[in-house]
């Protein structure tokens, strides 16, 4: 007699939980699994920050333009989708750090910041003599503690002196993140330069002996591709080919989780409209503020309310090509926190990312906010761009206004994964297994906040829930 079927309701229909409701129906359906899968999102659509805006021939990313080229599962999702013809890659060009209102050349051969070269790092004018020679105590001073967290601030302050920190690290680093390095986790969000310096001691020379060799003269044409990602199409349009693969019963959009409990056999989800769906297992691929008010009834989750979030806005400007007297050749800035500008970074979208933008147009995307300077994300639309506007006309001569501009916040929602971020997720996570089995968190407040993260704790989701699926039912259960 063939057992009953379990249910996995899926909470949040980003892109971490879109992952897992495709590739766990994609095994259910190879497998004959007796499994039922619900994936329900707050909002009235899929995708959570893969926002993109079609308007006069531009394509335009609200959210993330891109992924790493060499984080796989991004590609391979974009395979099982039939997205693989759409992926294209970044063009390459100089890259800048803004500071004292002069952009200075990303000098050549740093790695995130990092100096791997001699030549540009001692001809570069990002750093005072003094500021150089501090970064060469990096050649001699011990390692880190083995094993102890600390913060990303403290661990390059370190090793390299402040002003390679607030002038070239910090722009680069606290971007990804929007977050302060003095606060934000070495172990959570770049373990592999704890891994270079305990294995080297020097981060310079470790980073130096770990990066790929320069290509030759003759491969000079392979410059041109570059390190990322995206859809031709648009980043949402990949987030519609993975819906498209669904069974369009199992998503409930327009619908909230309020709070989850468990039964004597099994979990009780409670929408915003008074309905309770019963369940088997949970992904909860949330943001870490909602998956802690779903499961407020369990006091482990309580950690999670103290995880600060920042607020960010992007800006993109639409200009007509010659509206740009000053051209700048390179893809794109980052602002140094020395410097009195309220951006903190500027991507040159036309040039970065060629299919974006009609010919004889230019589209700048611009970011504001960040920890400690979040105000701006809550101010009128107008008066962000004013402000956009003149920090941009101090680096490059824009003599017309942009054609069209749309600005983008997102308020509370870049996850900052402070000092201790693994060890408290740990012990969330021992406390599930105990007092919660078949409840699995996916998303960018866990394990990372990238797409192919995200991706990533998707897959793995689906690995536990087919773990914990297999310890339950009777192998005559599966045909």
């Amino acid at each position: 007699m063939a057992e009953a079927k379990r249910k996995v309701v899926i909470v949040g229909g980003g892109i971490a939980g879109l992952t897992s409701a495709f590739y766990l129906q994609k095994t259910m359906q190879e497998q004959n699994l007796p499994i039922e899968i619900q994936l329900i999102e707050s909002s009235h659509r899929l995708g959570g920050k893969l926002q993109t805006v079609k308007r006069d021939g531009y394509t335009i990313e609200r959210g993330p333009d891109s992924f790493l080229a060499k984080r796989v599962s991004s590609i391979r999702l974009a395979k099982a989708v039939g997205m693989e013809d759409q992926l294209v890659p970044n063009s390459t060009g100089k890259s800048y750090v803004l500071l004292n209102e002069t952009l200075h050349p990303m000098p050549g051969g740093s790695i995130m910041g990092i100096p791997t070269e001699i030549g540009p790092f001692i001809t570069t004018g990002l750093f005072s003599i003094p500021g150089k020679l501090r970064a060469t105590a990096d050649f001699i001073l011990p390692r880190s503690e083995s094993g102890k967290d600390q913060s990303l601030g403290q661990f390059f302050r370190r090793r390299l002196g402040d002003e390679v920190v607030e002038n070239l690290i910090e722009p680069l680093l606290s971007g990804i993140y929007a977050g302060d390095i003095d606060q934000l986790s070495l172990m959570s969000t770049f373990p592999q330069f704890y891994e270079v310096e305990q294995k080297y001691r020097s981060l310079i020379l470790g980073m130096k002996k770990m990066s790929p060799a320069q290509p030759k003269q003759k491969d000079v044409k392979d410059k041109k591709k570059g390190g990322f990602l995206t859809f031709k199409s648009g980043l949402q349009s990949f987030v519609e080919a993975i819906e498209s693969k669904l069974n369009p019963n199992m998503i409930l959009k327009g619908h909230r989780v309020e709070k989850i409990q468990k039964s004597i056999h099994d979990y009780e989800v409670l929408l915003n409209n008074g309905e309770l769906i019963k369940a088997d297992m949970i992904i909860a691929a949330t943001p870490h503020q909602t998956t802690q008010s779903m499961f407020s009834d369990y006091r482990f989750f309580d950690p999670l309310k103290s995880v600060p979030s920042t607020s960010v806005a992007t800006v993109s400007l639409a200009f007509p090509e010659e509206a740009i007297k000053t051209d700048i050749n390179g893809t794109g800035f980052v602002v140094s926190r020395n410097s009195d500008y309220s951006i903190s970074a500027c991507t040159w979208t036309h040039k970065k990312w060629a299919h974006s933008t009609p010919k004889g147009k230019a589209l700048l995307r611009v970011f504001v906010g960040r920890a400690g300077d979040q105000t701006i994300v809550d101010l009128s639309d107008d008066q962000i761009i004013k402000i956009v506007l003149e920090d941009l006309k101090k680096t490059m001569d824009i003599t017309m206004n942009p054609d069209f501009s749309i600005v983008t916040r997102w308020k509370n929602s870049i996850p900052q994964y402070i000092v201790g971020h693994k060890q408290r997720l740990a012990l969330i996570q021992e406390q599930i297994q105990k007092e919660l089995p078949g409840v699995f968190l996916a998303g960018a407040s866990y394990g990372g906040v990238g797409i192919p993260d995200c991706i990533d704790q998707g897959e793995a989701a689906v690995q536990r829930v087919l773990e914990y699926l297999k310890s339950t039912i009777s192998p005559e259960a599966v045909q």
